[in-house]
């Protein structure tokens, strides 16, 4: 069965001056403040775009993950996943790094940065983003 989520976003002003709120409409567990500034500068306690994909990025990675090991037999105990989104203003998403540390018991490293690789091909974000350049560094540990 397909799931369908929903966020929406007003945007009030232009670009550089204006500022906007992201709303999470489907789970509802917030509101954040976004502004050209936030993106392109320091946070300063406002999210962007970027932040955004890069935690449905880590997530989805940490899911497809998880899923494919324990499909391998090999269950994680534990996986923690970042995500490193770069932006450069004038040309966009210029690439995704996926730092992933786990605790695979039963598992040598090799076999874990296999699986980790087949699970950045193949999340589902991933596959949204190929356009764009990901990386990964993946260790056990």
């Amino acid at each position: 069965m397909a799931t369908v989520r929903h966020a929406h976003t007003v945007w009030e002003g232009s670009l550089v001056q204006g500022s906007g709120v992201v709303s999470l409409d489907s789970s509802g567990v917030g509101q954040f403040d976004v502004s050209w500034p936030s993106r392109s500068e320091e946070p300063n306690g406002k999210t962007s775009p970027e932040e955004l994909i890069a935690a449905a990025h880590s997530s989805c990675f940490s899911m497809a993950l998880s899923h494919g090991l324990a499909g391998a037999g090999t269950p994680p105990a534990r996986l923690e996943t970042k995500a490193d989104v770069t932006f450069q203003p004038g040309e966009g998403i210029t690439g995704i790094h996926l730092t992933v540390r786990g605790e695979v018991p039963g598992l040598d490293a090799e076999a874990f940065r296999s699986a980790a690789e087949d699970a950045k091909k193949n999340c589902p974000v991933s596959q949204a983003l190929s356009g764009t350049n990901i990386t990964l560094t993946a260790e056990l540990g």
